[in-house]
């Protein structure tokens, strides 16, 4: 198998692939597989794209959703705070 694709082996399929195809033919094949070459490699870029894209929307919520708890977490400790100095106040009222 190793010997299949030898200088001389390759000449005869090209000669091969002339007669059956023809000279006029055989741009007009290459062109075609170079598109089709082209698109399969577009295909695999819009493919990683997408991924790239859903990954950087997922970052995005996480920090979304990581502010708002920070922000929430921040409101409670405010309301707790203001709660306990009300108490606090109501108690020096209370024993003056």
């Amino acid at each position: 198998m190793g010997d299949l694709f030898q200088p001389m082996h390759l000449l005869v399929i090209g000669l091969i692939v002339i007669v059956l195809f023809g000279g006029k033919k055989l741009p007009e094949l290459g062109k075609g597989l170079g598109e089709g070459l082209r698109g399969f490699k577009a295909g695999l870029k819009g493919v990683e794209e997408d991924d790239s894209d859903e990954k950087k929307k997922k970052e995005e919520l996480e920090a979304k959703a990581y502010q708002e708890a920070k922000l929430a977490a921040e409101a409670k400790i405010a309301a707790e705070a203001r709660l306990a100095a009300e108490q606090k106040a109501q108690n020096e009222v209370v024993i003056k």
